[in-house]
């Protein structure tokens, strides 16, 4: 089974000869170098490109390395950075230039490029050829856009590549939706996975946990204390959707795993999940005073399956990870999301000293805030709504919003979109799924 990938294919051939270095992102085994070398690489011969004109090359892949070894003549291609072996990026220019010349425009599509040492200054030598199209991947946040923003200033264009999202996913695979669902809530979105049989899922999730994430987490950062970051993992995974700080972590690791950590390493580990695009922390904002609150946050993974197979499958809440795949799905649409939260004042029994009576905040929770450009969009996320009741309760905190931005109420009832009173749409979980421009309709 094959995924098109058009969103993402269209915005690479947008951005063809833009005189960019386009740096295509994500965890690893998202569909990142399938992107670039399949469906990027046909697309260029399609549209006429002669085969000898596109120079691609993988620098995780021994057989590429092998190639710069053979030409240097067994002098080592390979250096010592931090703990970590990176190509030579001298040895690698040179390799380049001896299959380039200044006649012929040439596509350069480099895939893990924070393999390469000194891959800012190499991409930057390259941007000055004026007959180089250059398409890099990366894996890691850190060695990336933190680069992008300093040393490119303005000369590279990010691409986010995420694990399939469910239209992706569904579009290809049909059948029933909501068998679909099972097993994307239950294996999430990583391409590969669509054509393995449901053991294989397990140990192919179970194995990319271990063996690449959690491995080159470790290796990348010098980390000595494997288990602690192992035992991270696992709290994080099962508190997503639930507020949690680092403090709060080091409590749970000497209440529950009888072990000690520090603020400092919990902080310093989460940054690294994040960095190697595996979590994502959505922060809590109220609304009305247009300010973040403290340090509380809430962890949503990129991909659920991935954690799922970190708790063995044992946790698989569909409420927690419905909010998560719409928390991705916002993601994946060009949102930055955060927890919103609204003042709610509630009449107590106490009076002031002049007999007044007071009235305590009972600050209320709204799910997502969605943000792009004038944009903005609030999101709450049930389930399901059994009775009148419940969908009083779900809607009370959007009821407390009158800036005129949309509010949806997104469920998994099977129910058509409808706009209440209050202005607030009750949307089914698939409608918003499905269709990407499912909060911009003005007509439900």
């Amino acid at each position: 089974m094959i995924f098109k990938r058009s969103g993402y294919l269209n915005k690479l051939i947008a951005h063809k000869h833009n005189g960019l270095i386009k740096i295509v992102t994500g965890t690893r085994r998202a569909g990142k170098s399938f992107l670039l070398n399949e469906l990027f690489y046909l697309h260029l011969l399609n549209d006429g490109v002669r085969e000898k004109d596109i120079i691609r090359f993988a620098f995780d892949v021994d057989e590429d390395v092998d190639k710069l070894d053979k030409y240097f003549q067994n002098e080592p291609t390979k250096i010592k950075v931090n703990n970590y072996y990176v190509v030579n990026a001298k040895k690698f220019r040179a390799y380049i230039a001896e299959r380039t010349n200044d006649v012929d425009y040439f596509y350069l599509i480099l895939d893990e490029i924070q393999l390469l040492d000194n891959f800012v200054g190499t991409l930057n030598g390259f941007l000055r050829k004026r007959n180089f199209d250059v398409y890099v991947t990366g894996s890691n946040s850190k060695f990336l856009t933190s680069d992008i923003a300093t040393e490119f200033r303005g000369r590279g264009s990010e691409v986010h590549v995420w694990p399939l999202t469910f239209k992706e996913y569904y579009e290809e695979i049909r059948g029933d939706v909501n068998n679909a669902w099972n097993d994307y809530l239950t294996y999430g979105g990583i391409p590969l996975i669509a054509n393995l049989s449901e053991e294989e899922k397990k140990i192919y999730l179970d194995g990319l946990y271990k063996e690449i994430y959690l491995k080159d987490i470790v290796t990348r950062n010098n980390i000595r204390k494997k288990d602690d970051l192992d035992e991270l993992f696992n709290v994080l995974a099962s508190s997503i959707g639930a507020y949690t700080n680092p403090l709060k972590i080091v409590k749970t690791f000497e209440s529950v795993l009888h072990k000690k950590i520090s603020n400092d390493s919990v902080k310093q580990y989460i940054e690294y999940l994040e960095n190697a695009f595996l979590i994502s922390k959505a922060l809590r904002y109220n609304i009305k005073g247009r300010k973040y609150l403290g340090t509380p946050f809430k962890v949503y993974f990129e991909d659920v399956g991935v954690r799922n197979s970190i708790l063995n499958f044992r946790q698989v809440e569909e409420t927690h990870l419905m909010e998560n795949i719409i928390y991705n799905e916002l993601r994946y649409r060009g949102f930055s999301v955060d927890v919103g939260v609204v003042d709610s004042f509630v009449q107590t029994n106490k009076k002031d000293k002049n007999d007044n009576i007071i009235y305590e905040n009972n600050p209320l929770e709204i799910d997502f805030v969605a943000n792009s450009g004038a944009s903005k969009f609030y999101i709450q996320s049930a389930l399901n709504i059994s009775d009148d009741n419940k969908l009083k309760q779900e809607k009370s905190s959007l009821y407390k919003l009158n800036d005129g931005f949309k509010k949806f109420l997104i469920t998994k009832n099977g129910l058509k979109p409808t706009k209440d009173d209050f202005g607030v749409t009750t949307m089914d979980l698939f409608e918003f799924l499905l269709d990407e421009e499912s909060l911009n309709k003005e007509k439900l």
